[in-house]
């Protein structure tokens, strides 16, 4: 018998599969699993994945391509550095070029499957 994965658990998954270099927003992660009004549970389910190293949750920002979970990371510059690391161009928080870099997993990834 199948066990029903949590949203936390679903959310990681598609969290794995940002490519490096892209970045997403809670909310489209949210509207992925069916849940659109969801994106502050996304936020949560960040906020609670900064000790799994299989995470690369710096790839989620919000909706304007803010670092607003940057607080979460271990220094106040280390989500940012994460991201520059992959390629990733930021000035005062914003993610430079963001509609060039956002990776929808509505658009890129089929229908969610559990």
């Amino acid at each position: 018998m199948a066990t029903e994965k949590s949203f936390f658990e679903k959310v990681y998954e598609v969290v794995r599969l940002i490519p490096e270099g892209r970045v997403t927003s809670y909310g489209a992660i949210a509207k992925y699993l069916g849940s659109a009004k969801s994106a502050r549970v996304v936020g949560y389910a960040m906020n609670n994945s900064h000790n799994m190293e299989d995470i690369p949750a710096q790839r989620v920002v919000n909706r304007l391509g803010l670092l607003t979970g940057k607080h979460h990371f271990g220094g106040t510059s280390a989500m940012q550095q994460l991201l520059e690391a992959e390629g990733v161009q930021i000035k005062e928080n914003q993610i430079q070029n963001f509609k060039e870099l956002f990776w929808d997993p509505v658009q890129e990834l089929t229908e969610y499957e559990d």
